[in-house]
């Protein structure tokens, strides 16, 4: 007897059904709305029928990362392109690309999967013509006028000599303004080649009221994501980053003896560099329970300085890098502003000089600027984030950082009492290792 392996489909409500089944009527379809409300299961659902038949070789699956387009397209909580043709595809290279190849009706099919979030994107889509497009978070993909250049404009201009074409988007809601609804999503309305829907958390038919309840305690109910990754809405972000973090900091604070007692299994740092009236910048993150847990434990900074002084500078990383590895333990990794390649050499050499260790002082591999503040709620309202009370900068910064009304979604610049380079010297410990974390939700 032969044993097969199937997948544990729940039930699908009549919008979603219907969504899937007039999906081969259509180019080009968008699915936004809250969060776990079956967008992306839809998505993986038509690609998978579409490329049964579709005459097309290449396709394309991105994310705003690499990492993010294989967990939400490749993987998507077993209901991804792996497991839809489980027994029939394979996860390879194609040029240097990370692709899933796969048996179809109609031969093999290759799906590559890439990230599409950062400036330089475009270049890992190059030189294919592609018949599928399936796009996941496609507000946190790179766009801009160049159409050169632009992931978005490029990925489409590569679909131009698909025999059969067909772009899949998916997103939760985003600020009304931003200009994906503008130049795409809400532009396509009046062609009858293109479907919109809209979902909320309740039309996922597989969801009981006590997973929504869990969901829903993720979030702090006043924050600008509630509203759009629970309610589905699109919202402005204004005000306040974490007011519920203003109005009462008490329950995100620990004592410094509390966390000395923590088994850390990682130990990073964080270096803002400073100069114009800015202020240089340290923290220390230790993470426990691998990557899921974070712990503020420690913090410095050089006065203001409308100048670069390098023997001070040394000086004072040197006091804080020692007072870290004799309170705390072995630092990992040192992330510093990428900005300046020559300070960072300076810091490697001035340790080196002092016998620690300093190949593990690197540039920080920046992300979205607005995906921190996202990433430190969800931290913050699930309490895996704590912060040591002796952190009193990085305490203010979080009290203080308010939105940018003129750049919706990132905390706005001014750097006001120096908040602003506390908050980054604190994100450059996690960035760099934040699709760990964010697994780990």
């Amino acid at each position: 007897m032969i044993k097969r392996q199937t997948i544990p489909w729940g039930a699908f409500s009549e919008k979603h059904k219907q969504y899937i089944k007039n999906a081969p009527n259509y180019r080009h379809l968008v699915a936004e709305g809250a969060v776990r409300s079956g967008k992306t299961i839809d998505h993986c659902i038509i690609s998978a029928m579409y490329l049964e038949k579709c005459p097309d070789k290449f396709h394309l699956a991105s994310g705003s990362s690499m990492p993010n387009a294989k967990l939400n397209i490749g993987e998507c909580n077993g209901f991804g392109l792996e497991h839809l043709f489980r027994g029939r595809c394979r996860w390879g290279k194609y040029r240097s690309n990370e692709a899933l190849f796969i048996q179809t009706q109609t031969g093999e099919k290759i799906v590559i999967f890439t990230g599409g979030g950062k400036a330089d994107s475009y270049k890992s889509i190059l030189g294919n013509s592609y018949g599928l497009w399936i796009g996941t978070e496609i507000n946190e993909h790179y766009d801009c006028e160049d159409s050169r250049t632009s992931f978005i404009k490029v990925a489409m201009a590569r679909q131009i000599a698909s025999k059969q074409p067909l772009t899949l988007w998916d997103l939760n809601p985003s600020d009304p303004n931003a200009d994906i609804y503008s130049s795409y999503i809400d532009r396509f309305l009046e062609f009858d080649w293109y479907k919109y829907e809209h979902f909320n958390i309740y039309d996922n038919a597989t969801m009981t009221s006590e997973r929504i309840a869990e969901i829903e305690s993720k979030y702090d109910k006043s924050s600008i994501w509630y509203r759009r990754d629970i309610l589905g809405e699109r919202a402005i972000a204004e005000g306040l980053l974490f007011r519920y973090f203003a109005d009462n900091p008490e329950p995100y604070l620990s004592d410094e003896k509390e966390l000395k007692e923590n088994r850390y299994d990682h130990l990073i740092m964080g270096i803002d560099f400073g100069d114009s009236g800015s202020k240089y910048s340290f923290h220390l993150t230790g993470f426990m329970n691998n990557w899921a847990d974070l712990r503020v434990l420690d913090e410095h900074d050089i006065p203001k300085s409308n100048g670069i002084d390098a023997k001070l500078l040394c000086d004072e990383f040197i006091k804080f890098y020692k007072r870290c590895l004799n309170v705390w333990g072995y630092v990992e990794w040192i992330f510093c502003d990428s900005a300046s390649n020559t300070l960072i050499n300076t810091l490697r050499t001035s340790a080196m000089n002092e016998g620690l260790p300093y190949s593990n002082i690197a540039p920080v591999s920046k992300n979205e600027i607005s995906e921190r503040p996202k990433t430190v709620d969800i931290l913050l309202c699930t309490g895996r984030l704590k912060i040591n009370k002796k952190c009193k900068n990085l305490i203010l910064s979080l009290k203080s950082l308010v939105w940018d009304e003129k750049n919706p979604n990132i905390p706005k610049d001014e750097n006001i009492n120096n908040i602003n380079d506390y908050w980054d010297s604190f994100c450059y410990t996690f960035i760099t290792h934040s699709d760990y974390i964010e697994l780990k939700r």
